[in-house]
């Protein structure tokens, strides 16, 4: 499984968020492409421990079993639901948002797995780095090929 915390990964990713542009459209979901950057920004957000959604009652019963989910090789379903604080609605700038993302990926790598955050995520719950490394490529990945990249 591909690893965010892998710099070939990392430049991968990159390179796919730069060959979007504001025209970008969804091959599923009801998110803009500027509106799916800013969801993936919020999610380093969480990734990185500047975040703290709290834990949902379906989380808490069965987010455990389903944690292979965010960082196995099988890709993610589409239109799957999303943890509510992190889903945007509203109307964004696309280059602020394709910067702020590129930053935050570079960030995250660069200080590698030992900065993960240790706050549960808030589905699956208490994530080792390297499930975190995988599940944030896996994200990002998913979201990239929504729009064609």
């Amino acid at each position: 499984m591909n690893n965010i915390f892998e710099i070939t990964y990392t430049d991968e990713i990159l390179n796919r968020i730069e060959n979007l542009n504001a025209n970008s459209q969804p091959k599923w979901g009801e998110m803009d492409v500027s509106q799916m950057l800013a969801h993936c920004s919020s999610f380093q957000d969480i990734a990185m421990g500047y975040s703290f959604p709290s834990r949902g009652w379906l989380g808490l019963l069965v987010g455990r079993f389903a944690k292979p989910i965010f960082y196995n090789d099988k890709p993610l379903d589409h239109n799957m639901s999303t943890i509510p604080t992190i889903l945007i609605t509203s109307k964004k700038d696309f280059e602020i948002e394709r910067e702020k993302l590129k930053q935050k990926i570079i960030l995250f790598q660069k200080n590698g797995p030992e900065a993960c955050t240790d706050h549960p995520h808030p589905f699956f719950g208490k994530l080792t780095s390297e499930q975190w490394g995988k599940g944030i490529y896996k994200h990002l990945d998913h979201h990239l090929k929504q729009f064609g990249v």
